[in-house]
């Protein structure tokens, strides 16, 4: 499994504070004070003057309302504040003989150091709530958050970041290309940043955020009672935590990103690689869970002393597909262990029914495939060379080779059952119309 990279280092490098011109307007500069304040005439000097400013600032904004903040006559610098149609309104500071600067309405509206309000922050009705503009951001990054918080974090040269806070305890840091568009938008866990960090959450705690551990638990229903919790990783689509439980057990949690649910709890046994259990015991786990594999195998009618296991990609969360290795057998197989079902494909027909084995050497199937010869009087063809050769509907053909050097054979096995015995031999010549014929060496005519 591998972690999404998201080039914390640079984003770390280039993020910087909003200046502090834009925190507190000039002295000779008069704001207005409230949203009753933004009267006819400032309105009127801000739809004159503002559209080509967000224009020349590189603003994607299609100016709905605007005002004039005010002037600073001495150094030629005139404020104006923009709403958009779409996303979040804008101060915008234009200086003469300089290109416009624009800043969105969540930086302006940071409280200075002073503990007062920003010279520049919005009042305009549509800006009144500026967190709002960050939506359509979300979703274009696919992230699940009923925004209840938001806060800007700072600007560098590609890039400005800002930090939501979602109902349920959940948290992000969206990275915005500069200047802002919707292409580009990502949105990364809180959990993925370190809290000392310059680009870190403010607005929910590690353990707040952590809570989404517990209603993930909780939405698995395996009876956990959760003891620790912890946040692993998380990749393009999904994210992963860790929890204990009171019992002793464990669990991975695979949340989907999009959507924020539960996707599947994987038992600590059977964590995937990259997001291994460390709150628990996870050799324990894996010793207990061999166990419970080789007794399904025995009486699946398998008897394989389970060594070692790999899960496989089932498309039924309540089927898992396992590869098995024997300690006290050469030859392993692939178990189909449900609810309803419980079944061991040996190596010869897991590949036939879609299942490949990778702890099994080739040769451990031989002895198998000469015993089927066996039983159809071909005793003097001891296999020394097999490859899957094709299947129809019902019927899966193995090509065999013989080990003096005769040509071999091809058996035909019917599908979906665990290891059965095969149902028809052809000779090469027969079964040149299968899979484009033999094609082992000692079975092509020189």
């Amino acid at each position: 499994m591998r972690p999404f990279a998201i080039g914390l280092t640079a984003a770390l490098a280039v993020a910087v504070l909003v200046p502090a011109a834009v925190l507190s307007a000039p002295k000779d500069a008069k704001p207005a004070a409230a949203a009753a304040a933004v009267d006819a005439k400032s309105r009127e000097a801000g739809m004159k003057d503002a559209p080509p400013l967000v224009t020349a600032a590189g603003v994607a904004c299609q100016v709905s309302d605007a005002r004039l903040i005010g002037a600073d006559k001495k150094t030629n610098t005139s404020y104006y504040e923009v709403a958009c149609q779409e996303g979040m309104g804008y101060a915008v500071v234009a200086k003469k003989d300089a290109a416009p600067q624009a800043y969105n309405c969540l930086e302006t509206a940071a409280v200075g150091a002073d503990g007062k309000d920003s010279g520049l922050k919005c009042l305009l009705p549509a800006n009144a709530d500026p967190k709002q503009g960050l939506k359509p951001y979300l979703a274009k990054a696919g992230a699940a958050c009923d925004l209840q918080n938001a806060r800007a974090i700072g600007t560098g040269n590609n890039n400005s970041f800002f930090e939501v806070a979602c109902k349920g305890a959940a948290g992000y840091i969206v990275q915005i290309p500069v200047p802002m568009k919707l292409e580009g938008t990502l949105a990364n866990s809180c959990l993925l940043y370190d809290e000392t960090g310059n680009i870190s959450c403010k607005l929910t705690d590690r353990a707040t955020q952590l809570q989404i551990a517990d209603t993930l638990s909780a939405a698995a229903n395996n009876g956990c009672a959760v003891k620790d919790k912890r946040y692993i990783l998380s990749t393009k689509t999904d994210n992963y935590f860790e929890v204990s439980c009171q019992d002793g057990k464990g669990y991975v949690l695979q949340q989907t990103a999009a959507t924020g649910a539960l996707a599947r709890a994987i038992d600590c046994a059977n964590a995937p690689g990259g997001a291994e259990c460390t709150l628990t015991d996870s050799r324990a786990a894996k010793t207990e869970q061999a166990g419970l594999y080789t007794s399904l195998a025995k009486k699946a009618g398998f008897d394989c002393k389970v060594e070692k296991y790999g899960l496989l990609p089932s498309d039924d969360p309540k089927k898992e597909v396992v590869e098995l290795k024997c300690s006290n057998r050469p030859d392993g197989g692939i178990g189909v262990f449900a609810p309803t079902e419980n079944r061991v494909y040996d190596c010869v027909t897991s590949e036939l029914n879609g299942y490949r084995c990778s702890f099994t050497k080739p040769d451990a199937s031989f002895p198998r495939l000469w015993a089927d010869l066996k039983a159809y009087n071909k005793a003097s063809c001891e296999v020394s060379a097999a490859r899957i050769i094709g299947r129809t509907d019902t019927s899966g053909f193995v090509e065999v080779a013989c080990a003096d050097g005769l040509p071999g054979w091809v058996l035909s096995y019917p599908l979906g059952q665990a290891s059965p015995k095969p149902n028809e031999l052809l000779s090469c010549l027969q079964a040149k119309g299968v899979g484009g014929g033999c094609k082992l060496p000692t079975n092509v005519k020189k």
